[in-house]
């Protein structure tokens, strides 16, 4: 516990407060500004955070777990930085990094509505159990093994693995590929087996296969190869994983937990408050996805085309 830290509530990409902390010894040996290290990157991220490459890691401090330590001549200190203006009688805030709803309930017992940084998790479970109501368990094992071997995976997180979909419904990457891989012709599954295990260009040989040997779009920008992974085939998928997903809140309606939320008090019932919130941001998350799918991502924005819907959309 810090004096004084503990008092600030959490504001998510608000804070009105910075705190960093500072060394004595790095202060004498490289000056002041090398000596001091941002308290925000102090703390771990929650799991989910941790397991994703598309979030960030930069947590803020909140006073729990920092230790004010004295090693020899070492001590460290905190500085607490105003980072902007103020009002008289407003309440000041710091905040614990850029967490969605789950990470912060589940680690600070508390919510936010409309959270930017809220994400939803598709289990590698619901994918597995898709796969298996169309194919074989072969099938499943072969091609789940073959993403393996492309070096993807999702988000590990204790004894599960997940993938995420973002607060505007953009799917991970890595689940993009799995579906494509699940969903290949057998001969061409076949064929991308046999070019791996005799080339080793492993990234390659996913590019042209799955891109198309004629396309010249570099898959760099994550936003064009999104587009190019979202086959007509891959977007039933998706709006199938997202009717998966949603059975999981339950017979109750998003409108059923809407209606729930307003009529519950934060003050005398704040365990449902707070779960209510992040109920009805994950279903809604999941409303976005839906419509992501059926746009073909047309939230990602436009981007020009030079192949035919036929050619983009073959699986």
């Amino acid at each position: 516990m810090v004096p004084l830290a503990d008092l600030f509530d959490h504001k998510t990409a608000a804070e009105d407060v910075h705190f960093t902390s500072v060394s004595s010894s790095s202060e004498s040996d490289s000056g002041t500004e090398n000596g001091k290290r941002d308290a925000n990157d102090e703390k771990d991220g929650d799991d989910e955070a941790i397991a994703s490459d598309s979030h960030s890691e930069t947590e803020a401090f909140d006073g729990s777990d920092l230790e004010l330590a004295t090693s020899g001549d070492d001590t460290t200190s905190m500085e607490m930085i105003i980072v902007k203006d103020v009002r008289a009688g407003d309440e000041v805030f710091n905040t614990y990094g850029s967490l969605g709803n789950a990470a912060l309930l589940h680690r600070y017992g508390f919510t936010e509505p409309d959270n930017p940084f809220d994400i939803l998790n598709i289990d590698l479970d619901i994918v597995v159990q898709w796969s298996l109501s169309l194919f074989s368990r072969r099938h499943r094992r072969r091609r789940l093994l073959l993403w393996r071997k492309l070096d993807y995976s999702g988000c590990v997180s204790q004894d599960s693995e997940s993938f995420e979909i973002s607060f505007h419904a953009e799917p991970q990457v890595e689940l993009l590929v799995l579906l494509c891989i699940m969903l290949l012709p057998e001969d061409e599954f076949h064929e991308l087996e046999l070019s791996l295990s005799a080339t080793g260009e492993v990234k390659e040989t996913l590019r042209l296969r799955l891109l198309g040997k004629e396309s010249s779009l570099s898959t760099k920008d994550s936003r064009l190869r999104t587009k190019f992974l979202l086959r007509e085939s891959v977007r039933r998928t998706l709006r199938s994983l997202a009717d998966a997903r949603e059975s999981l809140h339950g017979p109750n309606s998003l409108e059923d937990n809407t209606r729930s939320f307003s009529r519950c008090c934060q003050a005398t019932d704040p365990k449902l408050y707070y779960s209510l919130i992040l109920r009805i941001s994950e279903r809604r998350i999941i409303e976005k996805l839906r419509s992501f799918a059926m746009s073909g991502g047309g939230t990602l924005g436009t981007v020009k085309e030079t192949r035919t819907r036929k050619q983009l959309e073959r699986a």
